[in-house]
């Protein structure tokens, strides 16, 4: 089985955990994952926002990567992806119960994208920072995104691309919002894979800004409204 490296830091404050969360769940060990999780959490005291930011995240970059160099298998990459899923909602008692800001964010993955779990960590991201979030996922009509950043009077709306082939997709979405008077008061912020290469690449689709991780998505999100 492949070995976790790349954007995995050993060395870093959470290495060690992220590279043994990642083991066990390559190796299939959804329930060993998750009590390392958990006892970080619960017993070490460890943060959910480092948890989010020094394994969830690496660890899943490191799965499409690994993915992507043939090293494991799309079941590998599914059964990782869903396993991630699990463990995180067993975190959510941590998470909303952070007092409010007021602030709102729809997030939305474009077209049929299947990797819906980045824009997940970034929902939750902002929950944790007392943000209420509306999460859409992906396959939803660009019409009914608008619709929803109107009704819920949204401050930003996220767009997660993972594929770069759907870069036009994002485009199209935010014209659409752009396109809708209700909508005129939204910010949006997209992110992704393909943003990652290509830093100027967000312009392009017509955002207001980009973010290359949680945690910049929430400092961008202040910026940007502020």
């Amino acid at each position: 089985m492949a070995e976790p490296h790349g954007f995995i830091e050993p060395e870093g404050r959470l290495g060690e955990l992220a590279s043994g969360y990642l083991n066990r769940l390559l190796r299939g060990d959804r329930n060993g994952a998750a009590s390392l999780v958990l006892e970080a959490v619960e017993r070490d005291g460890v943060p959910v926002r480092d948890i989010y930011l020094g394994v969830f995240q690496p660890a899943q970059y490191e799965v499409g990567r690994l993915w992507q160099q043939n090293r494991i298998s799309v079941a590998h990459e599914h059964f990782c992806t869903a396993a991630a899923q699990q463990i995180m909602s067993r975190l959510y008692p941590h998470i909303f119960s952070m007092e409010r800001t007021g602030r709102t964010m729809v997030a939305a993955c474009v077209g049929g994208e299947l990797h819906e779990l980045g824009m997940r960590m970034v929902a939750d991201f902002f929950e944790m920072e007392g943000w209420d979030t509306y999460f859409l996922g992906a396959s939803t009509p660009d019409e009914d995104v608008a619709r929803a950043v109107a009704e819920r009077e949204a401050d930003l709306l996220g767009v997660s691309v993972t594929m770069s082939y759907h870069l036009h997709l994002a485009r199209r979405l935010v014209s659409v919002v752009r396109d809708k008077p209700e909508c005129g008061g939204v910010k949006v912020m997209v992110g992704g894979y393909p943003f990652l290469l290509d830093d100027e690449l967000w312009k392009w689709t017509g955002a207001d800004g980009w973010a290359p991780d949680a945690a910049k998505a929430v400092h961008e999100a202040e910026r940007l409204l502020t």
